[in-house]
């Protein structure tokens, strides 16, 4: 896909919508003896989705599995819809949008795996993440250069708010100040 049809995707996005597994993670998964799981989420990722918001946009996730450790990892981010064990990720998808009063042209969607196409495939911007599957990465409007977990999610947030003329006023909250003496 060239680049400006990209941009002009990029610039209608209202909400940003991501699978976990594989895409704010690297895909594994440690599973403790009691049955509760632990995951590696990126840095990059959390200032992104925190810069996101602050430019007024929403965000949330869509996982097929059930995990404490994404509950907190949202939480702490703030992001507005969290659906897990989701066996039908399209059923999420749409009341999610409807929730948000949003289009489908209006929303992106960033996966790494079969379950995530049909959602990649219906949004405004369907991203895969670098490593994502070769089926993932056929349908999607951009693939990332950063893998999942490694501030793949930062990438397409950076995009998405470069393309809608909001990154640069960002900035200005992380340059240096300058105090005369």
């Amino acid at each position: 896909m060239n680049p400006s049809d990209i941009q002009e995707r990029a610039a209608r996005v209202k909400l940003l919508l991501m699978d976990c597994d594989g895409v704010l993670t690297d895909g594994r998964i440690w599973v403790f003896e009691g049955g509760d799981d632990q995951k590696a989420f990126h840095t990059h990722d959390g200032l992104g989705i925190d810069l996101l918001h602050k430019a007024g946009l929403r965000s949330g996730v869509i996982s097929g599995r059930n995990s404490t450790a994404l509950a907190r990892r949202a939480e702490w981010l703030k992001m507005a819809f969290v659906r897990q064990g989701c066996a039908d990720k399209q059923d999420a998808f749409a009341e999610i949008l409807a929730q948000a009063g949003v289009t489908y042209a209006e929303v992106a969607f960033v996966g790494d795996d079969l379950n995530d196409t049909p959602l990649m495939i219906q949004s405004g911007l369907g991203v895969a993440v670098a490593d994502a599957t070769q089926e993932a990465r056929d349908c999607a409007h951009y693939v990332t250069h950063a893998p999942g977990g490694y501030g793949a999610v930062r990438e397409v947030i950076e995009l998405i708010l470069k393309a809608q003329g909001k990154w640069s006023a960002l900035l200005r909250d992380y340059q240096p100040r300058i105090h005369a003496d």
